[in-house]
């Protein structure tokens, strides 16, 4: 696995880069070990959770207490969210990260998924960093977090 690109959404990446971040966040994608094979999430899920545990992130953080929804990670301000499952599920994780940000409980956010190529490498209708960038800039007045959307392959 390695980094193909990141998507600044509304200056997600400035802060990232403010609280010096955006380099580790980036360089969490530069895991050779982990090939991009078909039926690679497990691996690409338990490598990327070690690195936000080792950094002292909190991991699938619920929103609330009475349900079932949760980011892949929280630490002060920041949440983050991995995505390597079905297209339907990208919105519903911008949809979770816009809450947390209308409720002040965070200041911006990242959002790391496959690129399209890597995607159908992966499986069959694997949400995408390329999708989610496109739609982020239609829904740009609706999705206001910050977000740095971190695309890899």
């Amino acid at each position: 696995m390695k980094l193909n690109g990141t998507y600044d959404h509304h200056n997600g990446v400035t802060e990232w880069q403010r609280r010096d971040l955006y380099e580790w966040l980036t360089d969490v994608f530069e895991a050779p070990a982990v090939k991009i094979q078909r039926q690679c999430t497990p691996a690409i899920r338990e490598h990327v959770k070690n690195e936000f545990i080792n950094e002292g992130w909190a991991i699938d953080v619920r929103l609330d207490q009475k349900h079932q929804l949760a980011v892949t990670a929280l630490k002060d301000d920041l949440a983050f969210q991995l995505q390597t499952g079905n297209m339907s599920r990208a919105p519903y994780d911008l949809l979770k990260l816009q809450f947390l940000f209308s409720m002040n409980k965070i200041q911006a956010a990242a959002l790391a998924l496959p690129t399209s190529t890597a995607a159908k490498i992966i499986g069959d209708n694997i949400a995408n960093a390329d999708r989610v960038g496109r739609e982020l800039k239609l829904f740009d007045r609706v999705i206001t977090v910050p977000i740095s959307v971190v695309a890899f392959d």
